[in-house]
């Protein structure tokens, strides 16, 4: 089989187990990883390309569980120090006056921002807003991307109530359409907001609609206290026993925070399957809580690390999440041994993968997705380097990125975007943002 990429002379780190290589080999060809190995057992004299990786790391791209891009470009920085429900309040009054060239723009911008930090595959909530014009925008940056269709019936989003159930009474034309398209890279699935936000018809409805067309949910769930409230109040339980309730949870659903987690509720995860996209950063920011990782991993929950959004984040740098995430839960846990730097780079990247049900990424290994990154470790911030996974998680920055591979193809060479004019996409959004802004606050 022809090599159409060559990466050598990095350390290679395959995830999913996989032991780090000295001086390693990654070959691709079309759109798989052909081989892995030590230099010297992959012969690469024909390949069509080669990317020396000396003092580099080479790695699966990162597998962002939870985000929202084109929305949190557009909020980034406009509301500060306030808590999750006001926060939400604000935004809103922006979104009511999204339009789909200025949601295009922020797309394409988020889309950058990611590819130039090294994640090569995301899971997307729309909550409340087009989808089109991001498909529109992943033709010019194609990152494997699942994306969730946002729906809700009350609270702040109650103006789309009609809109989401047409949707969902015809999602089946939306599958046809984008589901597994462009090669599988494009991905489309169900999010109804959360538990504050959906009423139990609406849950129920996205359950039978998964189920007819096999795609993927994912929604917020048990994200703060105030949800917490809210749901005790209304239903006299929790948000996870609710929606348990509901027959709503299973292995294909992707909960994003479950920060406020009890024993009972991490059981109930466990047992039917359902996965978690981990947010810390912005937990802390919203003073939401931190997810007791202790006892999810007690139920063998399979969790993936997750940037949430620049409004909230307020980046897209997944090096700042893993990092967060070894200090937050050290110190909750009073466990300086707790959390390796191992475990956390397994869930930025394969087990990220594994919940957003996208387990073809996530993993160095022949005939697996090729989406690889390659990390630049020479650098005074992070020299000397006796352990890459301690310079990774703890000393490296989302621009130390020299190259990312999405599905065989380079998007970027030496932190350039290939194929794109990025001052003019970061001049465009700008007026578009600013002009939104002026005009909705």
């Amino acid at each position: 089989m022809s090599i159409d990429i060559a990466i050598v002379g990095g350390t290679v780190m395959p995830m999913g187990g996989g032991k780090p290589i000295e001086n390693g080999v990654v070959t691709i060809s079309g759109d798989k990883i052909l081989a892995v190995g030590a230099a010297g057992s992959i012969d690469t004299d024909s390949a069509a390309k080669v990317i020396q990786a000396n003092n580099c790391v080479v790695m699966p791209g990162f597998a962002d569980s939870h985000t929202h891009i084109a929305s949190n470009m557009l909020l980034r920085g406009v509301l500060e120090d306030v808590r999750l429900f006001e926060w939400l309040e604000t935004m809103w009054k922006l979104k009511r006056n999204f339009d789909p060239e200025t949601l295009y723009s922020a797309s394409l911008l988020g889309l950058v921002e990611m590819v130039k930090s090294g994640i090569t595959s995301f899971n997307e909530h729309f909550d409340a807003y087009a989808v089109e014009p991001e498909i529109e925008a992943l033709k010019k940056i194609p990152l494997r991307a699942t994306l969730g269709y946002g729906f809700a019936d009350r609270g702040v989003y109650v103006s789309i109530t009609d809109w989401s159930w047409e949707t969902l009474h015809s999602f089946g034309d939306l599958v046809a359409k984008h589901h597994n398209t462009r090669d599988g890279m494009l991905q489309i699935g169900l999010s109804p907001h959360a538990p504050y936000s959906c009423g139990a018809d609406m849950f129920k409805l996205v359950r039978e609609v998964a189920n007819a067309h096999k795609v993927p949910i994912h929604t917020h769930l048990s994200e703060g206290t105030q949800e917490m409230a809210y749901v005790a109040e209304k239903y006299g339980t929790t948000p996870v026993r609710w929606l348990d309730s509901l027959e709503f949870l299973g292995p294909d659903v992707t909960a994003a925070h479950c920060t406020q987690l009890d024993h009972e509720d991490a059981r109930i995860l466990g047992a039917n399957g359902t996965k978690i996209g981990h947010c810390p950063c912005c937990n802390a920011k919203l003073v939401s809580g931190t997810m007791p990782l202790k006892i999810v991993r007690e139920n063998n929950i399979t969790v993936g690390l997750a940037t949430d959004g620049p409004a909230s984040h307020n980046t897209l740098d997944m090096f700042q999440e893993m990092k967060f995430a070894g200090l937050i839960h050290k110190d909750k846990n009073n466990d300086s041994e707790f959390l390796t730097t191992s475990e956390i780079l397994e869930m930025a990247t394969a087990e990220g993968a594994k919940a957003m049900n996208r387990p073809e990424t996530g993993i160095l290994e022949s005939g697996k997705a090729a989406d690889v990154i390659v990390v630049d470790v020479d650098k005074p911030h992070t020299l000397p380097v006796y352990d890459p996974a301690a310079a990774l998680v703890y000393s490296s920055r989302a621009d130390d990125v020299l190259h990312s591979i999405v599905n065989g193809k380079i998007l970027m060479e030496n932190r350039v975007v290939h194929g794109i004019d990025e001052a003019a996409i970061r001049a465009d959004f700008r007026l578009r943002a600013h002009a939104l802004r002026d005009r909705s606050l």
